[in-house]
């Protein structure tokens, strides 16, 4: 058979992985994945402030390396790459000047973090996003925020421009325009980083920019003059128009097409984030929620657009709604936790902390496999533990508060400890923890008329937890569905661009074609329920008094 093949790019927040894919089967030829060596050094950041910044080289360099690495794999199957789409970490936007490239590709901002990529992760704009939502419920216009749970998050877009612009430093001065990572890449692969050229992604738009059709585009003129008049430049080199995944960015360039060892003129997709992209990739569908478990979590569902003359469902509490963000045609709902994995590393790092620094005759690759065997031998310990009502509560926001009601500013909690609470003990409660979270952000979704019937996980923590994954069945009282996969956002990728080109009529069949079964089912066990009933009414309560504890 003609065979056609597809390429999918999942940048995430430390490597990225290029992926080809046969667009009959979805059964991969070749893949890479290229670690971004500024990044890895720790180049412009500072965890103390929680600022987390990446240089737009290292995503150029890794793309390059990774793809030469697929290739390797792949051999004849590159000559026959039919589209390509890629997927970021998101909200990462970059100022840029007034071609559309960002500052820090300039030599005189080479090394200004406020000039690079500022990373989903980096919390800087805490201060920034109160203002926001403070401003969008008084000014007496639109309230910004109804789309996006009625929050808006120090992780999004207009937080972390503002941010950078009341420093006053060069950058904000220099800056004509501000790009999303997954809307610059396509667009600087296919010459059109131009803003007004540019396809910008309705998945970053809609879900971290406040874009809504209903308001005409994104945030007005008069709203963002209030808050800083560097955001009203920015907002004038968006445009007004946003697109799906299924459509097409432009075509590969000669340039890039030679650099890369790739086909040129082929279609490339307009990007979109990776948990959004990933979720395609998993499988979802109207009533199947895709839960993307690794360091954080995105939970992602779709539902149906409103019948004409109904008015859209405001769902609070959740992380927004965007019409056509996951899958065209339908509304894509986000949720999430802002540190799943990250509180079990946490406690990892605790416990190595003295192997670590107190001077050891061992070696660094024995502690090394040593701190890989941490937390699988914790978690074997942990399953011999039986949850009764008195056992002790952990609190998962060590990272903030995603969902429901996204607050950057609250922090984890341990609570009910005793003498005898041994590091499996702790263990156990982080794991629970991350599953009463999940349980939250369900219990969201169900108060806001949205109905979950099925959860898919992904994700590294989805297949290296088999204790996490029951344990989160049997607090949500669901079956939790594993897929057998664990490339679900290259996948989604892989989606994309067989529709941009034209292997599929829509993402739904591409989706039945391409997207790997389900591995492994954890059922809930039913004679805990109502141990973790009352738990959960106690972390419930933990989060109350946290809450009450910040705010004074």
């Amino acid at each position: 058979r003609n065979t056609n093949y597809v390429l999918g790019a999942d940048f995430g927040s430390d490597s990225v992985r290029v992926v080809v894919i046969d667009a009959a089967d979805g059964k991969m030829a070749g893949s890479g994945v290229s670690n971004y060596k500024r990044w890895s050094e720790g180049k412009y950041c500072d965890p103390k402030l929680n600022q987390f910044r990446q240089h737009p080289l290292d995503y150029i360099e890794s793309f390059e390396e990774a793809v030469k690495k697929a290739a390797q794999e792949s051999g004849e199957a590159m000559e026959k790459i039919r589209a390509l789409c890629i997927d970021t970490t998101g909200s990462t936007p970059a100022l840029c000047d007034a071609s559309g490239t960002p500052l820090a590709l300039n030599p005189k901002f080479a090394d200004d973090p406020d000039a690079m990529f500022i990373l989903w992760k980096d919390h800087t704009a805490v201060q920034e996003a109160d203002d926001f939502n403070a401003l969008s419920r008084t000014w007496g216009g639109v309230d910004y925020t109804q789309y996006m749970g009625g929050v808006y998050s120090s992780e999004w877009f207009w937080a972390k421009l503002l941010h950078v612009a009341r420093k006053d430093g060069e950058a904000i001065k220099a800056a004509k325009a501000a790009v999303e990572h997954c809307d610059w890449f396509p667009a600087l692969i296919t010459d059109t980083t131009n803003p007004k050229k540019i396809k910008r992604s309705r998945c970053a738009a809609g879900h971290k920019i406040a874009w809504h059709a209903s308001w005409g585009g994104y945030p007005s003129v008069e709203f963002l003059e209030q808050l800083h008049p560097a955001l009203v430049t920015i907002q004038q080199s968006l445009g007004s128009e946003t697109y799906t995944s299924d459509q097409i960015a432009g075509e590969l360039s000669e340039a890039w097409a030679q650099r890369f060892g790739l086909p040129a003129d082929i279609p490339v997709c307009v990007g979109a984030y990776d948990a959004h992209i990933g979720a395609v990739g998993g499988h979802v569908a109207p009533g199947v929620m895709v839960k993307s478990v690794g360091t954080s979590t995105c939970d992602i569902i779709i539902g149906p657009q409103p019948k004409a003359g109904e008015e859209e469902r405001q769902v609070k509490g959740i992380a927004g709604q965007v019409d056509g963000s996951v899958v065209p045609g339908y509304i894509g709902y986000e949720a999430g936790q802002s540190a799943y994995g990250d509180f079990y590393a946490w406690f990892r790092d605790l416990v190595m902390w003295p192997l670590r620094n107190m001077g050891t005759t061992m070696s660094s690759s024995d502690i090394n496999k040593f701190e890989k065997e941490v937390l699988p031998t914790l978690e074997r310990e942990a399953a011999k533990i039986v949850p009764t009502e008195n056992s002790p509560v952990a609190l998962d926001w060590i990272n903030g508060r995603r969902t429901p009601y996204a607050d950057q500013t609250l922090k984890g909690a341990l609570i009910g400890l005793a003498l005898g609470s041994d590091a499996p003990a702790v263990m156990n409660m982080l794991l629970e923890s991350t599953a009463f979270g999940a349980r939250a952000i369900l219990e969201c979704f169900d108060e806001g008329g949205v109905e979950v019937d099925k959860i898919i996980a992904i994700g590294g923590v989805a297949r290296k937890s088999p204790l996490g994954m029951q344990i989160l069945a049997d607090i949500t009282g669901r079956a939790i569905h594993v897929t057998s996969d664990d490339q679900a956002p290259a996948i989604g990728a892989a989606v994309f661009a067989s529709v941009a080109a034209g292997l599929y009529s829509d993402v739904p069949t591409a989706q039945q074609a391409l997207c790997a079964p389900v591995g492994r089912v954890y059922e809930p066990n039913l004679e805990r329920k109502e141990v973790y009933d009352k738990l959960y009414e106690n972390y419930i309560s933990l989060g109350k008094y946290e809450e009450k504890l910040r705010r004074g």
